[in-house]
């Protein structure tokens, strides 16, 4: 921890006593912990708001001083008790009038708060990715296994209505064989660059946020720009991809992909960053097909969410599933707008789950095999060859 970081304990508050957190949180209510209160963190507590007559905030954990008391402020508001206050997340999970967590932190933090947190006996919302390193995400993954706990992966997309539409014409087998996935995500910006010139040292806990790597000296960029640095990334796999390869393993009903090729790099923006700001991926899968996920920062145009079947395609970004590019005979014949499914959110899902302790729509295993995925292909950039994943092992082969 840099020598110009407050402490850890002057930065832990004992707002409330576990008594007046269980009046806050009654047997009818889940008492929940937020751990990581930046913008991901406030998105939830807005969504967890809505919900106030199911759920209350017991604590919340942050390593910097101003966004956890922000926190803290919008809990107080909504619930009408100040919860709890930590840097450290270990203090949170240590806590019996918590019940549940919900981790959105730096994704190279994920596996291992879940992996703690389930093994603390917590349920867990947990924010995409799963994991960015193999050996973490697979510790986690077989925590969660062996913990029986309630784990929603924060891939939101298996709560939103067009795409449990869409899900349901490709399980129907309409759109026939699908031999090829071809996704392209573009921007035109410096995308997670941020200003980090406000942030001062004694607001920031240092020895928390860096947690289990290596110490180094107080960076306010790699604090506030951590998406661009490799230590707490594995860049647009993670960041971007897992979105998409869990909508393929959704639709498709497959676990891991055989073997992912990929290349890229810094092309553009030359500001010190490590993570590529083009990339290119392909992943095969044991089914047959392969699905192709290129991402840019450089230039917008070539935007596209194509599902290329033998009687037609799917067209994501349109919400459209047709007859295009299909010459046989079983062709579809009429184009079909998909319409949204009525579906409730993915964080009231969660809550649900863990009052009936059913499986969420998207468990740890949906979230195990995008890290995967996401794993293979940023082991594949970084090796300059295609890796393989064995399923009976659960290992990768680099």
């Amino acid at each position: 921890m840099g020598p110009s970081n407050f402490s850890r304990r002057a930065f832990t508050t004992a707002a409330i006593s576990a008594s007046v957190a269980r009046a806050a949180a009654p047997s009818d209510r889940v008492a929940v912990a937020l751990i990581g209160t930046g913008g991901r963190g406030q998105f939830h507590l807005r969504d967890l708001a809505s919900l106030s007559d199911r759920v209350a905030i017991a604590a919340v954990c942050d390593v910097h001083r101003p966004t956890l008391e922000r926190a803290a402020q919008l809990a107080a508001k909504t619930w009408g008790a100040t919860p709890y206050q930590t840097a450290d997340y270990r203090e949170v999970l240590a806590r019996k009038d918590v019940d549940a967590v919900i981790i959105s932190t730096p994704d190279f933090s994920h596996s291992r708060i879940l992996q703690h947190a389930v093994e603390a006996g917590k349920d867990v919302y947990c924010e995409k990715p799963m994991g960015t390193v193999f050996a973490e995400a697979k510790a986690a993954y077989l925590a969660v296994k062996k913990g029986n706990r309630v784990v929603q992966i924060g891939t939101q997309r298996r709560s939103e209505g067009a795409y449990v539409a869409a899900a349901r014409l490709v399980h129907s087998g309409m759109l026939g064989p699908l031999a090829r996935i071809d996704v392209s995500v573009n921007f035109q910006e410096p995308r997670w660059r941020r200003d980090f010139s406000p942030v001062k040292p004694e607001d920031v806990a240092w020895g928390p946020f860096l947690m289990h790597l290596p110490p180094r000296a107080f960076d306010a960029r790699r604090w506030r720009e951590w998406q661009l640095f490799d230590d707490y990334t594995n860049g647009i796999p993670g960041l971007w991809m897992s979105h998409f390869s869990d909508v393929v393993h959704w639709y498709m009903d497959e676990l891991y992909p055989s073997g992912a090729v990929a290349n890229g790099g810094v092309f553009y923006w030359k500001d010190g960053r490590e993570t590529s700001d083009v990339f290119h991926a392909l992943l095969d899968y044991p089914k047959g097909f392969l699905f192709s996920f290129a991402m840019s920062l450089t230039n917008s145009a070539g935007n596209r969410n194509l599902w290329l079947g033998a009687n037609g395609t799917l067209d994501m970004d349109a919400m459209t599933i047709s007859g295009a590019g299909s010459r046989l005979p079983d062709r579809i014949k009429e184009a079909i707008r998909i319409e949204p499914q009525k579906v409730t959110s993915h964080m009231e899902n969660f809550l649900d789950c863990v009052r009936t302790r059913e499986k969420p729509r998207a468990g740890i295993q949906a979230g195990f095999s995008h890290a995967v995925a996401g794993v293979m292909a940023s082991e594949a950039l970084r090796l300059g060859r295609r890796v393989r994943f064995d399923p009976q092992r659960l290992e990768l082969i680099t």
